[in-house]
């Protein structure tokens, strides 16, 4: 049996989810009112103990929230994106309104992303205007506006190996690679016939990143021969909402669906498929792994809840692939 830890947010539906770099208990979720259709939004920072899942805090925001990440040199502060085009910079350990409100985009901000290489301290934020923005940690003008995709964007991501370098996922179909250096688009990868709804990175490997879409599938590339995907995983049967890698593995992601359902692939055999979960009762949106408890993974859902667990497919992965 599968140990499950549920925390219910009542009529708040979760869009994201991400564990703290920091603390290895603790996890923010961005949710919204209404389906994130209307009404406002929740920003949510949850403990996980030993009797069950607390509330630490949370905030109200005028609009719903999309998007969330921990800021990677303060275990205090996260940052979250609005439907309303903007950046909030929170403080978990004082205040009751954000630190800092950035509002430069037109439209809805549906990714947030905190940089991880060293030497540098920077978002990133993709949105429905077309444009992912570059900021400084405090919000308080963007560095960089930059232009390419031609359609909204839906995930923003960076390397977590090449300084001054993200990934872009948008409706237009494309996986884009951006040099901030140079501020321009590297790569454009027609990666999909549909929208693309979520990249990630591989933590091992520079030049793998995965792309979910609509179109129900996971494409894995690499980004030095992106012609064709290493690896496309089908199973979802229908649009992908996130995709993230393992931080303990290689070569094992998760993926999340409106299909209601949370599927566990290894891209390096046949077939990938290693497990589905079906715990949700609604749309699940967000997902990432704990960094400091092997295995553990978050997820939320449109059905008003946050689960935590640990997937019987990855301790039998790992202990199979164990030295």
């Amino acid at each position: 049996m599968m140990m499950m830890k549920v925390f219910r947010s009542p009529a708040r539906h979760g869009y994201a989810v991400e564990v703290s770099p920091f603390i290895p208990n603790r996890v923010a979720c961005a949710a919204s009112q209404h389906y994130g259709l209307a009404g406002c939004g929740t920003l949510l920072v949850l403990d996980d103990t030993e009797t069950g899942v607390s509330l630490v805090r949370s905030w109200e925001w005028s609009d719903g929230l999309f998007d969330v990440a921990w800021s990677e040199t303060n275990e205090h502060v996260l940052v979250a994106g609005g439907g309303d085009g903007s950046l909030q910079l929170w403080d978990v350990a004082n205040h009751s309104a954000p630190l800092r409100v950035a509002k430069e985009h037109t439209q809805e901000v549906y990714a947030v992303d905190w940089n991880q290489t060293r030497g540098e301290n920077l978002i990133v934020s993709g949105s429905w205007d077309h444009t992912a923005k570059v900021w400084d940690p405090t919000l308080s003008h963007s560095l960089n506006t930059l232009r390419g995709h031609e359609g909204v964007i839906y995930s923003t991501i960076w390397s977590p190996h090449i300084p001054g370098c993200f990934a872009s996922a948008s409706g237009d179909g494309t996986l884009r690679v951006w040099d901030l250096k140079a501020a321009a688009c590297r790569l454009a990868i027609p990666a999909h016939k549909a929208e693309i709804l979520s990249c990630d990175w591989c933590k091992y490997d520079q030049h793998i990143v995965a792309t979910g879409s609509v179109d129900c599938s996971v494409c894995v590339w690499d980004l030095r021969n992106a012609r064709q995907p290493v690896n496309q995983l089908r199973g979802h049967t229908y649009a992908i909402r996130r995709v993230k890698f393992s931080p303990f593995s290689k070569t094992v992601l998760a993926s999340c669906s409106y299909d209601f359902t949370v599927r566990f692939w290894d891209y390096s055999r046949n077939p990938s498929l290693l497990d589905t979960v079906e715990h949700h009762s609604e749309f699940v949106c967000g997902l990432d792994f704990n960094l400091h408890i092997p295995n553990q993974v978050v997820d939320c859902s449109w059905d008003e809840t946050v689960k935590i667990y640990t997937p019987a497919c990855l301790t039998a992965a790992a202990h199979s692939t164990a030295p």
